[in-house]
């Protein structure tokens, strides 16, 4: 009787013990930290349109990532403040608890080494832009690996690359800076050029004259989530239950198409 006495006394320590480590978790989590505080603070940059965009006369941000991080301190029943920071100090302020997360940034592994990330709810990708009368010539990608084509990427970038291992046959033309290759396919002297899905957006959206081919995918995707203190499991796993709730609910479809973001099969 006493062995099972002493038996039944460390088990139930035991238990006490481990409930009062999730305690302890779950109290110093930054998810409990948001919800005494009442702010979810958010660190953005401004200046990714269509992602994050300021108003520095008002000081007011728009775009994809201020919808998402809005309707997310919505459903924790807080309120949003956006904590002005810069691409080279992103995950610096991640780290320094400056804010409790980032918008939209690109996974990559050197981040990875000091931050966390959510999962992924949109990817980084290349896609062709073309005068919008050419929309019903180009279908697919292979439309494009032809003599008779002219496709122009910025010099140096992964767009390039795309260019040079995809169409082969096209002819391929290069300029320094990505302001002067919407300037050619305005003026003609291109039949398209490659951009990310997400600057493409954005031009399509300025010149109405200009269109994203529906090609059969995009190309070289790269995946896009929200940067997260690393060591905080509890909130990491909150943020990702709720893009997986709204992912189901289509919530991320409809934004992308509210700021006209292509959103195709990644291959």
């Amino acid at each position: 009787m006493r062995v099972r006495s002493v038996r039944l006394l460390i088990s139930a320590m035991l238990v006490m013990f481990s409930l009062a480590s999730v305690s302890a978790f779950a109290a110093s989590s930054r998810l409990t930290e948001i919800i005494d505080r009442g702010v979810l603070r958010v660190g953005t940059t401004g200046d990714w349109n269509p992602m994050t965009m300021r108003d520095p006369a008002t000081n007011f941000y728009r775009g994809f990532d201020i919808d998402i991080t809005t309707e997310l301190a919505k459903d924790l029943g807080v309120t949003v403040e956006y904590v002005p920071t810069t691409w080279k100090t992103l995950v610096h302020g991640v780290v320094t608890e400056k804010y409790d997360m980032t918008g939209s940034a690109s996974l990559n592994m050197h981040r990875a080494r000091v931050a966390g990330y959510s999962d992924t709810y949109f990817y980084l990708a290349f896609v062709p832009v073309i005068q919008k009368t050419n929309t019903p010539r180009f279908r697919q990608w292979q439309d494009f690996n032809s003599s008779s084509v002219i496709v122009t990427s910025q010099a140096g970038t992964v767009q390039q690359n795309i260019v040079k291992d995809l169409l082969p046959n096209a002819r391929q033309h290069s300029v320094d800076g990505p302001s002067d290759m919407h300037q050619f396919l305005l003026e003609n002297k291109t039949t398209a050029i490659i951009t990310s899905n997400i600057e493409a957006a954005t031009l399509v959206s300025q010149y109405p004259q200009l269109a994203i081919a529906r090609v059969d995918g995009m190309r070289r995707p790269t995946p896009i989530a929200m940067l997260l203190p690393r060591d905080d499991q509890a909130w990491i796993n909150f943020v990702n239950h709720w893009i997986e709730l709204k992912k189901t609910q289509g919530f991320f479809d409809r934004i992308a198409q509210k700021w006209g973001l292509v959103k195709l099969d990644v291959k």
